[in-house]
């Protein structure tokens, strides 16, 4: 027999046994070395054209007409984002200038059109038949953080630097919408072979600051999900980790606190006026002498204190940007009313009013046993992982993936959070949210192959 006849009827032969629902790995890397390319390709035009939260126009609109052109049902804009339950959202004017930037760059009008106002979320579903339902969630959001524009940094020499000044992809999400599409084009190809359950994409935005996942939560997205997983690559990791699930997240509240007193001249008046900057420095200093909660971790920072017009004058303003976590909900509770508590006294103390705006939230979160064994073991039947970790529990930061989780573990569904190491070659990595960040490239076809085994297997 000759070779092309070979490799021919050793295809027909795994086509069969698709076909008969057994769906191996040489079968679907087959369908990913057809992929590589593009899924590359999408992350390096993610990271070219960054879209901070809330105004993800660009990204949202290529992954909408990506999803109908792979046959999925999408819904978009209002459909999956509840108005009311959105956090920090920006100015109309941020809003608006971030859209008509899409339009500068040939965005359609009337593809824009559902997502104006900042509801820029996407749901992609498809379905196999009866069965369980599967939710898989990718965050779209960048930072507000200049790139660095070294030879040494990959996106500046190899031409995918970002195009917008003081944003930049400098915490993965690039790529998590880019292995969001390459789990879309996977699960389009494997559809004639597949004959049990449901699977929906779930596109977020706004998830830095945890801003957007509990709107999509309260637009009753995840009512019917029986499984919800989400995926994050580890830029300080090198590839080949993986870690199968995350039980490290810390609820958390973030709050702009805006202190507003009364301007006098701080020479010849200075009983008259109200130091707004005085009463948010003995708030800065009571905040951060809070006692610790005997339970677990708890945290707390004040990131930002602004303030004041000039040296003469008794400020009438001043703002801070503060948060608290805690490695429970409960004690993220504690830490966030005994700051309000002492935000509220400053204010009294020195005859300043005081408004607290919530700008962000998440709850803490844990993932399921039973589903994180599901994901080790794709991960260990892959050559490619070389330090696999069961549950890691000490993460430290927030992801309000957590509101995901919880949802759909109250109705008695199974949640995971899996971390793929993604450190870029001849590095020992730099940390999330630097304007050096970067990923080896190769942990985003490795993220897809282990989506896309896992919900095979669930769907078994």
């Amino acid at each position: 027999m000759k070779k092309e006849e070979m490799t021919l009827s050793k295809q027909e032969n795994q086509m069969k046994e698709a076909k008969a629902g057994r769906i191996d790995r040489t079968f679907v890397n087959r369908i990913l070395d057809g992929l590589t390319e593009q899924i590359t390709a999408d992350r390096r035009q993610f990271h070219k054209n960054p879209e901070v939260g809330w105004t993800e126009f660009q990204t949202a609109v290529t992954v909408s007409q990506r999803l109908k052109k792979l046959g999925f049902n999408v819904s978009e804009g209002r459909a999956v984002i509840h108005d009311a339950s959105r956090m920090g959202v920006p100015p109309e004017s941020t809003l608006t200038e971030a859209y008509q930037r899409a339009i500068d760059n040939g965005f359609d009008k009337k593809a824009l059109e559902p997502f104006k106002g900042g509801f820029t979320g996407v749901v992609g579903t498809i379905v196999f038949g009866e069965g369980p339902v599967i939710a898989l969630r990718f965050d779209m959001d960048a930072l507000k953080i200049e790139e660095s524009r070294s030879e040494a940094h990959l996106p500046a020499r190899e031409g995918f630097l970002s195009s917008v000044a003081g944003i930049m992809h400098a915490c993965g999400h690039d790529g998590h919408t880019a292995i969001g599409l390459g789990v879309a084009a996977v699960l389009s190809k494997l559809k004639p072979f597949m004959n049990a359950g449901t699977v929906k994409l779930v596109f977020q935005p706004s998830e830095e600051g945890v801003r957007g996942a509990k709107s999509m939560v309260k637009a009753d997205i995840f009512e019917d999900v029986d499984d919800v997983l989400a995926c994050h690559l580890i830029g300080n990791e090198a590839f080949g980790k993986i870690i199968c699930g995350s039980n490290g997240f810390m609820a958390t509240t973030k709050m702009d606190v805006r202190f507003s007193g009364r301007p006098s001249h701080a020479g010849s008046s200075p009983n008259a006026g109200r130091h707004a900057i005085l009463a948010a420095a003995s708030a800065v200093v009571n905040m951060h002498a809070i006692p610790r909660h005997e339970a677990g971790a708890s945290r707390i920072n004040v990131g930002t204190f602004n303030g004041g017009t000039d040296r003469n004058v008794i400020p009438e303003e001043a703002l801070l940007k503060i948060e608290t976590r805690g490695e429970q909900t409960e004690i993220n509770d504690y830490m966030r009313q005994y700051a309000l508590r002492i935000i509220k006294n400053a204010g009294e103390m020195h005859g300043v009013e005081t408004d607290v705006t919530l700008m962000g939230e998440a709850i803490g979160g844990k993932s399921d046993e039973s589903l994180v064994a599901v994901i080790k073991e794709v991960a260990e039947a892959m050559t490619i992982f070389d330090d696999i970790v069961g549950i890691d529990s000490h993460a430290g930061g927030s992801e309000d993936f957590s509101y995901m989780m919880s949802a759909v573990q109250a109705h008695g569904g199974k949640a995971a959070y899996f971390m793929v190491g993604a450190a870029p070659v001849g590095t020992s990595g730099v940390g999330h949210h630097t304007h050096e960040f970067d990923v080896d490239e190769r942990a985003l076809i490795a993220s897809v192959q282990v989506m896309i085994e896992t919900v095979v297997k669930r769907l078994s």
